[in-house]
């Protein structure tokens, strides 16, 4: 988040509160980040100082501010397919090429998360999509990976909503074998990539059935169990093991992961992992398996080779 993006007014409530916290009048900061809240903006502390990222909810959307959620409505289409456009926008042509040439053989959405992208989405959307309607929620300033995600989740009309990376590219209907999945009604969760762990510390790829957890490539997620977790937890405003966490909170609703077999998805590079520094990357990565564990590091109960 750029800081031309947070209003003057929010900027000015942010240094008193840096100033609280220098003078350390902790009631002062707490009130000041309790009134940042009731205007929308979530204050993060750091070792570099504090700023503000805006919350969800009230997340500013040029055509989608303040519309609720649509999960509890009925779905409309078997198949919703979420992508997020930032800053890629071959990445994004490519996967839109590839849907194209191969369109799922269900009824089906495309839902774009344009999070406050660098390239104009309209332009790349603007041959239409073999019978599917294209959807595109639209952030100003950009969102935090998890709060995007959610985003989208929350205003999907699937049955079953898939979460894709645009580093990945469909070379074949990939939607119908992985709906597949979701025949068994047990399974609330599943994807062409998954894992399993015995400690809950250190994860291994699985081959393909019942996975601790399923990784956010492909990810695709059962409306009813959505319903129950309700998206990602926020704090993941980096991508790496969020995965994890949506997974187990899934589980934990008393749904299964289920890795399928292998999807007719083509790999390349991963713009998240290649767009920070190792050490970056290594950082942000400590920082969300920390959240992961915060939640789930005693439930070994929920896994599925655990070592007791």
């Amino acid at each position: 988040m750029s800081m031309p993006s947070i209003p003057p007014h929010v900027r000015e409530l942010l240094r008193q509160r840096t100033d609280a916290r220098n003078e350390r009048d902790w009631a002062q900061a707490d009130a000041l980040r309790e009134r940042l809240a009731g205007l929308g903006w979530q204050v993060e502390d750091g070792p570099s100082g504090s700023n503000v990222r805006p919350i969800l909810s009230a997340a500013a959307s040029r055509d989608d501010s303040g519309l609720p959620s649509r999960l509890d409505e009925a779905a409309t289409v078997a198949a919703s397919i979420q992508v997020l456009a930032e800053d890629h926008p071959a990445d994004l042509e490519r996967f839109l090429t590839g849907l194209r040439s191969h369109p799922p053989g269900v009824t089906w959405e495309l839902v774009i998360v344009a999070n406050a992208p660098s390239f104009d989405v309209d332009g790349l959307v603007a041959e239409p999509l073999p019978a599917a309607e294209t959807v595109v929620l639209r952030t100003e300033p950009r969102l935090g990976w998890a709060d995007a995600r959610t985003l989208g989740l929350r205003r999907s009309s699937g049955e079953v909503t898939i979460l894709v990376d645009t580093s990945v590219e469909p070379v074949g209907d990939f939607v119908t074998p992985l709906l597949a999945a979701f025949e068994d009604a047990t399974v609330g969760i599943a994807g062409p990539f998954g894992v399993r762990s015995v400690d809950g510390r250190h994860f291994d790829d699985a081959p393909p059935g019942e996975v601790d957890a399923v990784e956010a490539y492909c990810l695709a997620v059962r409306r009813g169990a959505l319903r129950a977790v309700g998206g990602f937890d926020p704090r993941f405003r980096f991508y790496r093991n969020a995965d994890l966490d949506l997974s187990f909170a899934v589980r934990d609703a008393g749904w299964r992961a289920v890795r399928t077999s292998e999807l007719p998805l083509a790999r390349h590079e991963h713009r998240d992992y290649e767009s920070v520094t190792p050490e970056e990357r290594d950082r942000l990565s400590r920082r969300n398996f920390y959240r992961f564990l915060e939640h789930w590091g005693d439930r070994r109960d929920l896994l599925l080779d655990r070592r007791d």
